[in-house]
């Protein structure tokens, strides 16, 4: 029999530990569960929020309405031909599991994106990306839900408008669709991409170039860099690293010399945001039960306690900083709820 559990705290379900309640929590495992739970909001006249693996959201405030989490499983076959095998995967899969299958089964496409936090159904809405690699780039399709007509649809990779850390179901489909399956495409001669950040230097310590190596590259990077949320609350990365007018960088190069970026176009550079942050003084900041990584300036962290609140005010006052400094608008990476 599902279940739709009343008054919940939502602490275990968010990976920075906020301690806020849902009027009602669904965690249903197939497509009719979601339904279900979606109807029962509908009949109800309750608003209703989507939390997946929780990696990604900040909590403001108790959620007087319907949760849905979908942890629809399975990762199924559907096409193999010469150069590459589509897989239809359900929304509750785990990220790192199915990086971690893509791998064992000697298939490219994802090895970059091992260690992310979250579940499958988090990855377009995201379009999480790290080392150069984004999901967009083995993105098919996804399958969704939408919450007005209670009509199952599907939107190919063009119609999901991918961007840096950006998708439609951030904008225009926000809080309307229930992502239940998101379709793969991998890849049996995958093209290494390496370039970016020290992954090829902890590539060499390896031995030979390869996806298993590869993820254990990026998995000893991450582990390194990073705080687990099971041990200090965190969202990983809350701000997304700014794209900038070159001329602009020039002008920040002169008083910076040792300003890093990427180049993107003739026109724009990226710059990492966790060096303006770093360079703004803010690592290793503690302001009250929360504050700024010591190790990765990019991320915000929970000591306990900490209201969504108070993790909002920090990241607003790291905002007006790097405003202040570079001329540069920090945009959140973490979605709010």
């Amino acid at each position: 029999m599902f279940v739709i559990k009343k008054d919940i705290s939502l602490k275990p379900y968010n990976t920075f530990g906020i301690d806020a309640s849902a009027s009602y929590y669904a965690k249903a495992n197939t497509v009719e569960k979601v339904l279900y739970a979606i109807n029962f909001a509908s009949y109800n006249k309750l608003p209703v929020f989507i939390i997946g693996g929780g990696s990604n959201v900040l909590l403001t405030q108790n959620l007087e309405g319907v949760v849905i989490n979908p942890v629809i499983q399975g990762i199924q076959l559907h096409q193999d031909d010469e150069n590459e095998m589509v897989f239809r995967v359900g929304a509750g899969v785990v990220w790192d599991k199915f990086v971690e299958f893509a791998v064992n089964n000697n298939l490219g496409g994802v090895e970059n994106l091992s260690h992310i936090p979250g579940l499958v159904g988090a990855a377009p809405i995201q379009n999480i990306g790290a080392y150069g690699v984004e999901a967009k780039d083995t993105i098919v399709k996804v399958e969704a839900i939408e919450l007005a007509t209670r009509k199952l649809i599907e939107l190919n990779a063009t119609e999901c408008e991918f961007g840096y850390r950006d998708s439609i179901f951030k904008r225009q489909q926000k809080g309307k669709l229930v992502i239940t399956h998101v379709w793969f495409k991998l890849f049996k001669k995958p093209k290494f991409v390496l370039e970016y950040g020290n992954l090829a230097d902890e590539l060499k310590k390896l031995g030979e170039v390869s996806l298993q190596n590869i993820r254990k590259a990026v998995i000893s990077i991450r582990t390194q860099k990073l705080p687990d949320p099971a041990v200090i609350g965190n969202a990983g990365s809350f701000f997304k690293n700014p794209e900038v007018a070159i001329s602009h960088f020039e002008t920040l190069k002169q008083r910076y010399p040792d300003i890093p970026s990427f180049p993107l176009s003739s026109e724009f550079v990226k710059i990492p945001a966790g060096w303006l942050i770093e360079k703004a003084g803010w690592k290793g900041k503690r302001i009250g039960n929360c504050g700024v990584h010591d190790k990765q300036a990019l991320v915000l962290v929970n000591y306990g306690g900490a209201t969504g609140s108070d993790i909002l005010e920090l990241a607003a006052g790291i905002q007006q900083s790097i405003k202040e400094l570079f001329g540069i608008e920090l945009e959140r990476e973490v979605n709010l709820l």
